[in-house]
This record gives C-alpha cells, structure tokens and sequence, in this order.
C-alpha cells in the first residue's frame, strides 16, 4: 500500500447537510411522510406515586377520528429488558409524575389531543418523597457509577491528613436539577411490515441500540427492527438511549394496524427523556503550607428513580486532576417518586468538576495564593486515580496559555458604572474514550466512493468530519467520497455521547478504507461491481496499550455584578484546550463554544424546580427553565494546544463535545466572589442570593 497523503483532516470544512439544513429539505424524525399516517397523543399521571385504578375510554372513542386508546389494559405484554422504563403501560404503579398511562390515537393529531382530554381517568394517589435530602435515611452506596466506575475509592488516611493540614477546605456544593433541551423534542413513527418487522423514524443518537432493544422489547430477531435516523435536531445525552416514545409508537401501532407517529410535547419531555440529577457535594480539600494538597474528599449523594437505578459518576473525574496521597471519593443514592435521571452533556463531570474547583478557588484564597499557580503545584506525575501514565496531559500549558491571552493577574477596573468586575478560573478535565465501532467502505468503477456507518449526526458535523477522515485514509479528494450515516441497517456504530463518536467512528472508517486500498494495490483494475472492505475495531479497542487518556482545558471568564439589580453578565470568556488532533477547526470551535455556553447557562440560569407538594417540574417550558440565549453571551473565545497524542487511534483526536462545559460554572461562580465577595455555593447564581449581600 503506498502511504498515505493527507488531503482533508485539519480543514475547515463546511458541513455537507448544511444546505439541506438551513433549506428545509433534510427530514427530521416527526417530519418523514408515511401512508395511512396516524398520530397519538401520550396522557401522563397526574400524581407522583399512586395506581391506575380505571381509564374509561367510552366519551374518548366518540370524539371524531379517534381510533383507539392503548393503556394497561389492553396493551401487548412486553418482553423484560434492563431498562424498565421502557416497560410502559404493563400495569397500574406509577411511579413518578407524569409517567405514560395510556397513548390516543386518532387520525390527526389535533384528534388525539382531543380523545385526551376526555378520557376519564381514575388514578389512586400514594405517599411519595420526592426531594433529595441529607438526612434521607434510604441513601445507600450504588454497587456502580453511571459507565462501570466504582462508587467509592480511598487512598491513604483522609481524615489525619486533613487534621494536619495547613490550610483547609470543607464546603458543600449543590447543583439542581438539569434537563436535555434540544431544539427538536423526542419523537417516532412506528410502521409494522406485513413481514411482523418493525420500521421506526426515530429521534436518536444511537440507532444501532434502538434497533437491538425495541427488537429485545417486542420479542423480535435481531435484524427485524430498523431505524432510520438521518438528522437529530441535538440531544446533549436525552437521546443516547431508547426511549419510551418509540416503545410507545410502536406499541400503538400494533394495536390500530396503521403507522403511528407520536411526539413529545416540550412538558413531556422534562418527564421521561432524562435529566441530570440534583447533587449535593461535599468537598474537602487540605493543602501543606506550600499550596501542594495533601487530601482531596469528594462526597456526593444524588438521586434516582423507583424503576431504575442510574448513578451518575459525580466524582469520577476527582480521581483523576490532582495530586494528593490521601484520597477519597463516595457516591451516596436514593430513590425518590422522580423520573429516571439520565446522560446530560459531561454527565459527572460537568457538576463534579463544578465542585472540586470551586473549593480550590476557596483554598487558593485561604492560602494567599494565585489559583493558576495552585493548580499547577498540584499536577500529577502520573494518574493518581490509577497510577497509569498519561498517554498526553496537556493541562498546565492550557492554564499557562490561557492565563496569558485572558490577561490574568494584570489590573483591571474594578468597577463600570454601576457594575462590579471580577474575574474567575477554572479547570477542566474529560475521558478521551474509544468504543468499538464498524464501518464499510466501496469503490465504484467511476472512482468514486461509499463509506458507511450507522453513526448519528446530532448537529455536530459527524458526517462532514468522517467524510474528511475517509477522504484521507483512502487518499483521494473529498468531492470523491459519499458518507452515509444514521440508519440501523448500516454498519453498527457506538453511541454519539461520551465525546467518543468522531474518535470510535473514524478508527472504524479508517480502518475500513485502508482495507480497500489495500485491495485497490492489489487489483489490476475495479471489477464492475466495485469493490468493498468492512472493518470491525472491537479487537483494535481491546489491545490498545493501558494508559490514562484525558483532555483537558482552562477556562477563564470576567463578570459583572450589578450592584443595584444583583444581575451578573458575562462579556468575555476563554477556554484553551488539550484535545489532541482537531479534524476540522470550523466545527471544533463551534463544538467548543457550545459548551462553553451551556457552561455559562448551568452557572448563571439553568435550575429544574421541583414542586414537592405534587411530585412535579414546575418550570417545564422554555419560559420558566431558562436556557443561554445570544443576549446572556458576550464574547466567546476557543483555541487549543496543537497535541500531538498517537496513543489514542488513527486521527490522534480526542472528543470535543462535552470538554466545553466542564469547569465553566466554576469559573463563573469565582468570578462572581471576585466581583462582589459573595461565594454562592448551591447554582445557579440567581440574584436573589447576591442582592442580600450588596451594598453601595
């Protein structure tokens, strides 16, 4: 095989749908046509904990165009998977407020909606707790985080160590509720085929999984689900998995004998599509005189579902950042009538990290100490998780460039009118996973070329970005290559979560393509019929060499306190970054700033509130759960280290999706105490817990 000529990785590439996109043409889940097309309309509990004691669908079955009402009682039985939430209308527990009990469908959707409201439900109402509490005396230690990581680790003696330090830290740090608001809410069209297969259009960011498990849930082969998933309108982790809306539509599609579409309302989609739990971190943080630690203590409790326990990985990263002989770290969980929390962007990291460096910006105030220089005292030789070397760590030079370009530590004005400046710093880490992925690669007689894997594209560029990686594997022009991603029936693909898609896709791609090529060496010419190489990296995955592989970042973010409203503004921001080799610098910094102003969203606005009266989300709309808009956002700046990390896979790229958020809230919350001196410890940072505290 003659070596290989870049010709696309590192170019800005526009994004190949992008047209199609801004045009109206590229179909979303809810959006595709299909014959003898009908609509359902989900009913959920009224109450958090309770029966379903009785559904009456007479007054509904005369509302004109209804065609039918699916509940518990006469719903299909479903086969058991791990995932019981998908279990839905199997019987008459609820669970949590708002959980499926019942599904209409109608022939239009305005129909269905109206066999709703008159249904008459008859609901028997429990006890129910629904509030995460300290004191709960049901906390227990979960056998797993969220991923397999371990609940509890300890190294050395915590408590001595902390008794003898020179300087410490011991805060609790609280994050509410945080819920997945993409653009495009979940939704799926169920068809049944005269065959007993099921076809499904499906809003997902795995259709591989949905196929496998819907299969599993109706007791189907494997191969006789396919999902079609070419364009997702985001998901941030809410459609990482299946969820109960396709279960839902194929399951009443099967009762009425026609297709069913069925979408979530924007209400229903803080209910049963996942959100990032509430947390209660305490942290504990002990230095030597010199600002070198000497214990780090992450304790965190958080909350979970009565159907299925997920517990997210709050202080994994903890175990990984600094230095310190004496460690702990433990996860405590309860389960509470609420539903199934679930993946939210950086899940674990992104409020764990909010925690640890918060108190380190405390400890660096304690000490007298700049918080740079704190940070870079305490960088490890090795993981101090597992004692692993780094396959690259590039997180000093990102806090040293990025205290450089921000200006930190050079004088500033205080004061603007009526605001008051401050500025705040935090650091930030993520896993740099593979997952092991298949792809397909075809050459056709006109020299052209077919590369496919079932990845999904949640508006982040994927297919641009592996047509870029296929175009230099096989060494030929991009203009030759067609990508083809977001159907089951293609190659199987992992995830898009876990920042791991563009590195676990693109090693199956590359793998794939040097294949043909080497087929291509070895052919006189290209029969025909073309010629085509399949490529499975689960092996490639299995024997990559033991090491810790991270990226990591420095955030740095000036605010500004208004002394008389309590109001706090953003006008700049800037994240430096280690993420390996970047594919494409166009969608890379539009990844990157994404997250940053999530980031900036999870400090200043982002809060589920739950009214624990009822067991419900009081603010389940975009009026009340208030996301960043262009009007909170000053000017965002992104730039990253040119790595070079060659123990990661063929592109030496690490993920980018999820390493922007991390540690942003953090920034934003020592920013604020630089301000005005108050330390909000429990986010977001609403004014009403700054204006007590301000004065002029």
């Amino acid at each position: 095989m003659t070596a290989l000529t870049p010709h696309a990785i590192g170019t800005p590439q526009p994004r190949i749908e992008a047209e199609d996109k801004v045009t109206g043409r590229a179909a979303y889940a809810y959006e595709h046509q299909v014959d003898e097309m009908t609509y359902g309309w989900i009913v959920g509990s009224t109450v958090a904990a309770g029966t379903v004691r009785d559904i009456d669908i007479t007054a509904a079955l005369r509302e004109p165009g209804v065609l039918d009402v699916v509940w518990h009682g006469n719903a299909m039985p479903l086969h058991k998977v791990v995932d019981t939430e998908l279990h839905v209308l199997q019987g008459p527990e609820i669970a949590y407020y708002g959980q499926p009990i019942a599904v209409v469908v109608a022939t239009s959707l305005e129909a269905a909606r109206a066999g709703a409201r008159a249904l008459d439900v008859n609901l028997q109402e429990s006890h129910h707790e629904s509030e995460l509490r300290r004191d709960d005396p049901n906390l227990f230690t979960p056998e797993s985080l969220n991923a397999g990581f371990p609940s509890d680790t300890s190294a050395g003696d915590v408590e001595k160590a902390l008794a003898g330090a020179a300087f410490s830290i011991d805060e609790v740090y609280e994050t509410p509720p945080l819920h997945n608001v993409p653009m495009e809410p979940h939704a799926a069209i169920a068809r049944w085929e005269d065959d007993g297969s099921l076809t499904l259009w499906d809003t997902t960011q795995n259709s591989s999984e949905v196929a496998d498990t819907v299969a599993q849930v109706f007791g189907l082969d494997a191969g006789q689900v396919v999902v079609h998933s070419e364009h997702v309108g985001g998901g941030f982790g809410s459609k990482g998995t299946t969820r109960p809306n396709a279960v839902l539509a194929a399951l009443a599609a099967r009762v009425v004998g026609w297709p069913v579409k069925i979408a979530l309302t924007r209400e229903m989609t803080f209910h049963f599509v996942g959100y990032r739990t509430p947390t209660q971190q305490r942290v504990r943080l002990g230095a030597d005189p010199d600002g070198r630690l000497v214990a780090i203590a992450h304790d965190t409790i958080e909350l979970t579902s009565k159907l299925l326990d997920f517990a997210e990985q709050t202080g994994e990263s903890t175990r990984h950042v600094y230095a310190a002989d004496n460690r702990q770290v433990t996860h405590l969980l309860t389960r509470l009538n609420v539903p199934t929390p679930r993946w939210l962007r950086a899940p674990g990291e992104a409020p764990g990290v909010y925690a640890v460096e918060a108190a380190l910006d405390e400890l660096a105030r304690a000490i007298g100490m700049d918080p740079v220089e704190l940070r870079i005292r305490n960088e490890p030789a090795t993981d101090p998780g597992s004692g692993k070397a780094f396959s690259s760590r590039g997180y000093v030079n990102c806090l040293r460039e990025g205290a450089e370009r921000f200006g930190w530590g050079t004088a500033f004005d205080r004061r603007v009118g009526p605001w008051r400046v401050g500025q705040g710093m935090a650091g930030s880490i993520y896993p740099a996973y593979l997952r092991p992925s298949t792809a397909r690669a075809e050459v056709h007689h006109d020299g052209t070329y077919d590369v496919s894997t079932a990845a999904a594209d949640i508006g982040t560029g994927a297919r641009t970005v592996l047509r870029q990686i296929a175009a230099d594997a096989l060494g030929v022009p991009i203009d030759n290559v067609r990508m083809h991603v977001g159907h089951s029936s293609l190659p199987q693909a992992s995830v898009a979560g876990g920042s791991s898609g563009t590195a676990s896709w693109g090693s199956a791609v590359t793998k794939a393509c040097r294949l043909l090529r080497e087929q291509l060496g070895r052919a006189d010419h290209i029969p025909p019929g073309g010629l085509s190489a399949t490529a499975d990296t689960s092996d490639d995955v299995a024997r990559r060499a033991d090491l810790a592989r991270f990226a990591f970042g420095a955030q740095f973010v000036e605010v500004r306190v208004h002394e008389d409203t309590g109001e706090v503004r953003v006008p700049r921001a800037l994240g430096v970054f280690a993420v390996g080799r970047v594919i494409n610098a166009r969608l890379g910094r539009s990844q990157l700033i994404g997250g940053m102003t999530m980031g900036l969203g999870m400090g200043l606005m982002e809060e589920g509130v739950m009214d624990h009266t009822y067991g419900d989300t009081m603010n389940d709309d975009y009026a009340g759960y208030h996301i960043a808009a262009n009007a909170d956002i000053g000017d965002i700046e992104v730039s990253w280290l040119d790595e070079k990390d060659d123990q990661l896979n063929p592109m030496g790229s690490k993920g980018i999706g999820e390493i922007g958020i991390v540690g942003t809230a953090a920034a934003v919350t020592n920013a604020v105490y630089d301000a005005v001196g108050v330390r909000v410890r429990d986010l977001p940072v609403r004014l009403d817990k700054l204006l007590p505290h301000l004065s002029t």
